[in-house]
């Protein structure tokens, strides 16, 4: 069971499996309009993290769903991270998660009955840490291994936080160090330490719960989570949902070193370079800023941190609440100004 690779079966990996954001608008623009009842609080027209649903005046119920191919060639890990990652659009929306369904795709003829059953113990195990049962789910038989939730989370309505909020002289601070990407890229190459996979490992199943909280300090505007588009791609869908610019100090980036090792080494993933296409023309970067600079921003993060928008005045009940919740405050990395909804990486 040891000697089986899993990012072997996948031509991707993790959030970097995504669909280019210029090609998913393609195709989201040819879809026909759709029902949006009253009750609809947050659907498509944002590119949240999860849609959101009123119930009554004080409930309302977030949905999302997330999977993906191995990042990692263990399996319990790839499961893990999965779960993780499904769950942080949850929190994402200020919610708290109450269930999950589990999406299971198996390449049965390749992966042995105990190997899979790694994988499930694996969510199995990040759903016991995040209070939830995995309550169901569905299974099929294909030729990649995939793994992820249906996750379901409670909040009230008035306290939704969505990707769309932020306002000009908002302070944005982001929850976990970036390089997940490099880092799945140098594991793929046979590059990476085994400090630079625990790192990996930490940061991938560490529970964005502290999102939950942030929907009682006054102050937060808006809040996302930074996956497969990289730093870059969800900041500017967060300006582009506030009409604002985004302002990120370069030097600020909280970054795993192994993984700016291998960055700037040449090592990177081939969605950073597809993200680039997708939006770069929307990214300003300093006219001599090294290429490493620019995958990094772009860099997929799975179950990467929250990046979170927020007035001065709340930034310190922000940083305590991060720092109780996962060991280390949020470091700031930029503000937001008005301007043209782009990203300006200083």
């Amino acid at each position: 069971m040891n000697e089986i690779r899993l990012t072997e079966f996948s031509h991707g990996g993790g959030c970097g499996c995504k669909i280019a954001p210029a090609v998913l608008s393609e195709l989201l623009a040819t879809m026909p309009a759709g029902l949006v009842p009253p009750e609809l609080l947050v659907g498509t027209d944002t590119a949240d993290d999860a849609a959101v649903y009123k119930l009554n005046d004080r409930q309302a119920i977030v949905a999302t769903t997330d999977f993906f191919t191995p990042i990692v060639d263990n399996a319990r890990d790839f499961g893990r991270i999965a779960a993780t990652n499904a769950l942080s659009d949850v929190y994402a929306m200020g919610a708290t998660p109450i269930l999950a369904l589990a999406i299971v795709g198996m390449p049965l003829d390749k992966l042995p009955p105990e190997v899979i059953g790694e994988i499930l113990k694996g969510g199995a195990e990040v759903c016991r840490d995040a209070g939830i049962p995995i309550a169901g789910g569905h299974s099929i038989d294909v030729l990649e291994p995939i793994y992820g939730l249906v996750g379901l989370g409670v909040v009230d309505p008035a306290r939704v936080r969505t990707n769309a909020g932020a306002k000009a002289g908002d302070v944005l601070i982001l929850t976990k160090p970036l390089g997940i990407g490099i880092l799945s890229a140098g594991l793929k190459k046979g590059r990476l330490s085994e400090d630079g996979y625990a790192q990996m490992i930490r940061w991938t199943t560490t529970l964005n719960r502290v999102g939950a909280q942030l929907a009682d300090i006054e102050g937060v505007h808006a809040v996302t989570d930074v996956t497969g588009f990289g730093l870059a791609g969800h900041l500017l869908e967060m300006c582009r949902g506030a009409s604002l610019t985004g302002a990120v100090r370069f030097d600020a980036l909280p970054v795993i070193e192994e993984a700016r090792a291998l960055v700037q080494d040449g090592v990177a993933t081939g969605a950073s370079t597809r993200n680039w296409a997708s939006y770069g023309a929307s990214v300003e970067l300093a006219a001599d800023a090294p290429e490493w600079q620019r995958k990094l921003v772009t860099d997929p993060q799975t179950s990467g941190g929250l990046l979170i928008a927020c007035a001065p005045e709340a930034v310190e009940a922000v940083q305590a609440a991060v720092r109780a919740e996962q060991g280390e405050v949020g470091t700031i990395v930029g503000e937001m100004r008005s301007g043209p909804a782009r990203v300006v990486v200083g």
